[in-house]
């Protein structure tokens, strides 16, 4: 069981996503937009990093499971000063999670494009919809806080997709005993899944 943070960063509007996550399970938790409303850079990276920081918190202080979070990482765009910026609210969103000892997962768009939709080239409506099918939700999230909840769900698949192969070698690793075409857990093995 776990809380995942997802973060699709952006200088005027972060995006912020956050599921439950139980074995197979999602459940929708939050999601929401940080709008930095400024023409000064530096007080917008500020506004990304107290928002992160105060929506983290609620969720630490109101909850005893493990957070993790993902975030996007930047495309190359067009513009150089449009990439740069971005980059700006990346770090600023990397930073305030960081600075809550969380540890940063990061995915490319096509990843989670790929995570959510089956297609890694999908556009932001077909993102919209595939995040209220998983989640069953009855109201359309705004088009940044999809992509957040789309970073989360990308981040759960990935790292259910990791505790079944951990648990899959732990089963053929050491100690494991194969008998009539079956693995079987020896205490040893029973006790390092604890």
């Amino acid at each position: 069981m776990a809380i995942i943070i997802g973060i699709d960063p952006g200088s005027r509007m972060t995006g912020y996503g956050i599921i439950h996550q139980k074995g197979d399970t999602l459940r929708y938790l939050d999601a929401g937009t940080i709008r930095t409303d400024t023409k000064e850079m530096p007080e917008r990276l500020k506004r990304i990093f107290n928002g992160i920081t105060r929506i983290t918190q609620y969720h630490q202080k109101y909850s005893d499971e493990p957070i993790h979070a993902a975030v996007e990482q930047v495309f190359m765009a067009e513009n150089p000063d449009s990439a740069l910026k971005l980059g700006q609210a990346r770090g600023a969103a990397i930073a305030a999670l960081v600075a809550l000892d969380l540890e940063v997962s990061e995915y490319t768009a096509r990843q989670i494009k790929q995570a959510v939709c089956g297609y890694g080239a999908a556009d932001k409506v077909q993102v919209q919809e595939m995040v209220c099918r998983i989640l069953k939700l009855d109201v359309t999230p705004q088009q940044d806080a999809a992509d957040g909840l789309a970073c989360a769900i990308c981040h759960a698949h990935s790292s259910h997709s990791m505790n079944k192969l951990l648990m899959n070698t732990t089963l053929r690793g050491r100690g494991s005993s194969k008998k009539k075409g079956r693995w079987r857990l020896t205490e040893e093995d029973l006790a390092g899944l604890k």
